[in-house]
């Protein structure tokens, strides 16, 4: 499990997670919400030749197939496993329902098999809905080999009002070898693609570059 990368050189790992919960899918069905993918986010990335990698759930993949056909064509684009519905894999996760013990391997194994006909920068890259987690859960994920990756800096966009307190939240704690948790889910993280640019201008005024995570972590 790690939480960053290696404290030398000016990398930091910009990294997005796309939930998609059961409930998610009925507000879009029902049309309270109209989407939880943020293009704008991806048009920014794409415009500036940011690198970045995405932890997709399974959910969000058969949502977004197009977009996430998109994101495994860029190169500079890196594909991570978040789950398949963004379950809770302990109990008191942030109200997510909870997986069953029993279920936790077979649910991550089943995102690996919906990302892998994209193709792209795929990795076995895994990250536990709301980063929580316990011995049981870490114990079900030793079959998949997976890597296990929290974050040292957590945006806390999903709970945003407003823009300027994310880029606080993210430019008064980065380090080089971070690794910045944001999503991509529009309508549950409304800011983010406000505070992205913002983010970036911090970054260089610093003399750090974004990276991949693999990027980062390859010195570890």
């Amino acid at each position: 499990m790690v939480d960053h990368g290696p404290r030398t050189g000016n990398r930091v790992a910009l990294t997005f997670d796309a939930d998609m919960t059961d409930g998610m899918l009925s507000n879009l069905r029902a049309g309270r919400v109209t989407s939880y993918a943020n293009l704008r986010i991806l048009d920014l990335l794409e415009r500036e030749q940011v690198p970045a990698t995405f932890f997709l759930t399974g959910k969000w993949v058969q949502r977004y197939p197009e977009i996430t056909r998109r994101i495994a064509d860029n190169p500079r684009f890196e594909l991570a496993n978040h789950t398949y519905g963004h379950a809770a894999f302990t109990d008191d996760c942030y109200d997510l329902p909870r997986l069953p013990v029993g279920d936790l391997t077979d649910d991550v194994a089943k995102t690996f098999e919906v990302i892998e006909p994209y193709g792209g920068r795929q990795t076995r890259y895994f990250r536990f809905p709301g980063l929580c987690h316990d011995a049981a859960a870490l114990d079900a994920l030793a079959p998949l080999g997976v890597t296990v990756v929290d974050g040292d800096v957590i945006s806390g966009d999903p709970f945003a009002t407003a823009w300027k307190p994310l880029v606080g939240a993210v430019l008064d704690h980065l380090r080089p070898g971070s690794i910045v948790i944001m999503h991509v889910t529009e309508a549950n993280a409304a800011m983010t693609d406000e505070a992205l640019p913002h983010i970036l201008a911090g970054l260089r005024e610093r003399g750090l570059a974004p990276a991949t995570l693999s990027e980062v972590l390859a010195g570890a």
